[in-house]
């Protein structure tokens, strides 16, 4: 994502546009999947001192303006990607934590539907895939 782009997408979301959330959208967009302590260390290389809260904060602004994806990998993990509108689901490697995208199977969004009376009006469906990956199978 070029910074013209990343300028955009803040101020379409109302969010003034700052370096430390520009950053962090850039090695989101760079490096998708990443911990936002992973997120964190490397905006810290390119701007040198942020405060982890800081980043945390940006994280969740950036996820509640629909510019950042959270995929809760765990209980106690999330990881980020750009949200690309796509409802696409995730693999996670069981043995090394590897993650990928997996596109939706029914080319549709939501791509699965709950029981008919729930009274929602469902837009997205998450799914997680947990497996071992093709590297985690070799002996």
């Amino acid at each position: 994502m070029e910074s013209k782009q990343i300028t955009e997408a803040l101020r379409g979301a109302g969010l003034r546009v700052t370096a430390p959330r520009v950053t962090t959208i850039g090695v989101v967009a760079e490096q998708p999947h990443l911990q936002a302590d992973a997120i964190a260390a490397e905006v810290r290389k390119r701007l040198g001192s942020v405060s982890t809260q800081a980043i945390y904060d940006i994280l969740n602004a950036l996820t509640s303006a629909g510019i950042l994806r959270r995929a809760a990998v765990d209980g106690r993990t999330s990881r980020f990607e750009l949200d690309s509108g796509d409802n696409h689901h995730h693999i996670v490697c069981t043995v090394c934590g590897r993650l990928e995208d997996i596109p939706c199977f029914e080319q549709a969004t939501p791509c699965m539907h709950p029981p008919k009376g729930t009274g929602f009006d469902i837009k997205i469906a998450e799914v997680l895939f947990r497996g071992v990956c093709a590297d985690c199978q070799t002996p």
